[in-house]
């Protein structure tokens, strides 16, 4: 929210940009398709965190706002036609209207629960399925975060093991990965800055990668780029999944991992539209690459 005045001339020009066919150049072979989610509802937009289970349908999301829903991705084949809204509601139920309390970035589904980062008051929590909120442990970094530039990306591993990833903070020109294992949170690995992008989403696929989202703002319009991040016996490496060109999507901040019907992992994004009418909440869907698609 903090490039509202910036957005909202972007949002323009890249109107002006997509009538005159000046967008950008076709997709990828990876693209599926994409899908304009919009309700009459009080509060709903701003959406920041995703998740969604195995079946590639039923999902989580939470808003720059501090709310939740949960609902159902209808498919037609592989397009999604529409979005059934089971839930929409605080995350707090006593939260108040601040937004500096309330901006939720993150979202994954656990064991016994919900795990939910927010950045400006940044913390983690867990909210329990029987409806507790529990405040996790923090690491030291987290205090020199900027306001605006916190846990912007959390995702979960097959072991249970939480990681996040700021926005804005670098460590030694990085971006640093961070592990909960226990009550303590560890730096893992870090993510070296690339074409002025930053980190907006994170889960780990069904391959047992890493799969960070990443924006980066143009003046007229948002590109997005997904890099695949693995570990094999201590050594890291990341690879680009896909980069979109500028206008191409929306904001896309939210990223949630599944594998369809025919084998291949999907990537499902969503974008925050700051709640600016010029914006829109998209839901954006690309497979991963073959070659970088393995198996476990």
């Amino acid at each position: 929210m903090r490039w509202r005045p910036a957005i909202a001339i972007g949002a323009i020009l890249l109107v002006i940009s997509t009538l005159t066919g000046s967008v950008g150049k076709p997709f990828p072979e990876t693209y599926v398709a994409s899908h304009i989610w919009q309700e009459e509802l009080s509060g709903f937009g701003g959406f920041s965190g995703l998740d969604i289970a195995p079946n590639g349908r039923d999902f989580v999301a939470v808003t720059d706002r501090g709310f939740l829903a949960r609902g159902v991705l209808i498919r037609d084949g592989e397009r999604i036609t529409r979005v059934r809204l089971d839930h929409f509601a605080p995350i707090n139920p006593s939260q108040t209207d601040s937004k500096r309390k309330n901006d939720a970035e993150a979202v994954v589904t656990g064991r016994n629960g919900l795990y939910i980062s927010y950045e400006q008051n940044h913390r983690t929590i867990h909210l329990e399925r029987a409806g507790a909120i529990l405040r996790l442990p923090a690491h030291p970094d987290f205090r020199l975060f900027p306001r605006n530039g916190g846990l912007e990306a959390l995702a979960m591993d097959a072991m249970g093991r939480l990681h996040a990833i700021p926005e804005r903070f670098l460590r030694d020109r990085a971006f640093p990965v961070y592990r909960l294992e226990g009550s303590e949170w560890s730096i893992v690995t870090t993510l070296k800055p690339v074409g002025g992008f930053v980190p907006a989403g994170a889960s780990f696929g069904p391959d047992g990668a890493l799969y960070v989202l990443e924006r980066a703002f143009s003046g007229y319009g948002f590109r997005s780029r997904v890099r695949r991040v693995t570990e094999t016996a201590g050594t890291w490496r990341d690879d680009e999944v896909f980069r979109s060109p500028v206008g191409r999507h929306d904001n896309l901040e939210g990223i949630a991992t599944w594998r369809d019907k025919d084998g291949h992992i999907r990537l499902t994004m969503i974008s925050d539209d700051n709640f600016l009418f010029l914006q829109r909440t998209e839901i954006v869907e690309y497979r991963v690459p073959s070659e970088l698609a393995i198996r476990r």
